[in-house]
């Protein structure tokens, strides 16, 4: 998604909002509750959620196509790694995509190697260049519209740069339908810059790790250096982009309150080709 300015976020708004913790959400929070998807996999372990080999475990949704529709094989796996595609495509026509892996997490870590390739699709946004991202703590891709653009998530942003010495830092928050607090201070921005900035060329495989706490906390990893934490992860009510997300999110906070204590894991597609080689979970 667009660093501090994507569709859907033509200004921000105010800082004057106070923070919502568990301890004064609007509505109580539900405790987190392990799910069924979660509770399978060995606790403290590193399990593969990708085998190399076929997307079993995976469905893709991209804007304008009912789920499991992989729209001109976008997701593929070639070779042994899971490829974000727009080969069989002769331009992007807005049709960003995710593809969420099954179940609902809370807490947990999640690592994986990527590295971007080729060039971007014709007519691609200008801000998608080598930009793409794994969204964690969202909404399930069967509450998702047709036309929507982005789950209700937060946004692990990965970027790549075009030569060596570029300063085009990876790992940034980005928050669609979201909000949280930075550095002990509560934010309604769309993009929060990482804590360490590391910025990595075009063809360099990057191991990053993403632990999730429930609504604790985010926090991001290269190499095992912590880069980048955020916590009092909730949804954001004044969410304006459209696509049936508003409803998703009120339904949300009627029913749970605004913290966020797990979800879905996906990976995005917006127009950049990108590899992953490795992606593993460990339960916390």
């Amino acid at each position: 998604m667009k660093f501090f300015s994507s569709l859907c976020f033509a200004a921000l708004i105010g800082s004057a909002a106070v923070a919502i913790t568990a301890a004064d959400a609007a509505a109580p929070a539900a405790a987190f509750t392990q799910t069924a998807d979660e509770a399978a996999l060995p606790k403290g372990q590193w399990t593969p959620i990708f085998n190399g080999k076929d997307l079993t475990g995976w469905t893709p949704k991209i804007r304008g196509y009912p789920l499991g529709e992989n729209h001109l094989d976008t997701f593929l796996v070639v070779d042994g790694k899971l490829v974000v595609s727009y080969d069989k495509y002769d331009k992007f026509s807005e049709k960003f995509g995710h593809i969420f892996y099954k179940g609902s997490y809370g807490h947990y870590r999640l690592r994986a190697e990527y590295r971007f390739v080729g060039k971007q699709v014709n007519e691609g946004p200008g801000w998608a260049i080598r930009n793409n991202g794994i969204m964690v703590l969202g909404q399930t891709p069967e509450s998702m519209t047709l036309d929507q653009s982005f789950p209700v998530s937060i946004e692990s942003q990965l970027l790549g740069t075009a030569k060596a010495g570029e300063n085009r830092p990876t790992l940034a928050i980005m928050t669609p339908g979201t909000n949280c607090v930075h550095k002990g201070k509560f934010t309604e921005a769309h993009g929060i810059s990482p804590d360490v900035g590391l910025s990595f060329p075009l063809d360099q495989w990057v191991n990053i790790e993403i632990e999730v706490n429930g609504s604790k906390s985010v926090k991001h990893f290269i190499d095992g250096k912590l880069v980048h934490e955020i916590n009092d992860v909730q949804l954001d009510p004044k969410y304006g982009c459209g696509g049936g997300a508003e409803k998703y999110i009120d339904d949300q906070i009627k029913a749970k309150g605004k913290m966020i204590e797990a979800g879905s894991i996906s990976i995005q597609g917006e127009s950049a080709p990108i590899e992953f080689r490795k992606i593993e979970i460990m339960p916390l």
